[in-house]
């Protein structure tokens, strides 16, 4: 065999070892596994809830504003966008309402809510309507003796109106603010000597900090 066909021999032998070792490298070699994608968890509105809330209160066509202070607790549910839920809320507010011969103070207030809204992720933004019981005093000025004085406390049955906005925060906080028009109808009142009833509207206004659980 000459030198020339020697060479070629020997040149084709290498490319074959160099190609069956570059094949047992990559037979051996594993191609890293990628994780699978998961999408973001969509927030939940679902579950109950506890919570302070203060604000003002001012009665219907009066200039007259009262701090309104209180706790709620309460529960929804979410399916989809739609959100429904129930609330019970207790607050105390001292406002004052001047009618005629007197004035009637609005001092505890209970209020039974239900609640249909929208989620929109974090933010909820809902309507609610219930039912109240308010206590009220009414106090009448006694001419004689120059001063006020208290009448027969009465606890007045209502109806509630309003709707608000809520944010949800990591940690299982969220805030809100909310609109409430209380209507209480045919409230008892005595200037002293005649008894009478007053129809006393209120509109109040509030921020509120809750705790899901």
């Amino acid at each position: 065999m000459s030198f020339i066909k020697r060479k070629i021999c020997c040149v084709g032998v290498s490319i074959l070892l160099a190609c069956g070792a570059s094949a047992a490298d990559l037979a051996g070699y594993s191609v890293p596994s990628t994780p699978p994608y998961r999408a973001p968890e969509t927030f939940s509105w679902t579950g109950a809830y506890a919570g302070l809330h203060g604000g003002v209160a001012f009665p219907e066509f009066s200039k007259h504003t009262a701090p309104s202070v209180g706790a709620q607790m309460g529960l929804n549910l979410q399916a989809g966008l739609g959100i429904v839920g129930a609330e019970f809320e207790g607050s105390y507010m001292n406002n004052e309402l001047r009618v005629l011969g007197g004035k009637v103070e609005s001092r505890f207030r209970g209020a039974a809510k239900a609640k249909v809204g929208l989620g929109f992720d974090r933010t909820l933004v809902y309507v609610t309507a219930g039912v109240t019981t308010t206590e009220f005093e009414s106090r009448h000025f006694d001419p004689e003796k120059k001063k006020w004085k208290s009448g027969r406390d009465n606890w007045k049955q209502g109806d509630l109106f309003g709707g608000g906005v809520e944010h949800a925060f990591s940690g299982g906080v969220s805030v809100k603010i909310e609109y409430n028009y209380v209507m209480s109808n045919g409230v008892p009142f005595t200037d002293g000597r005649i008894s009478s009833k007053s129809d006393l509207n209120d509109h109040v206004i509030r921020g509120g900090l809750n705790f899901r659980f």
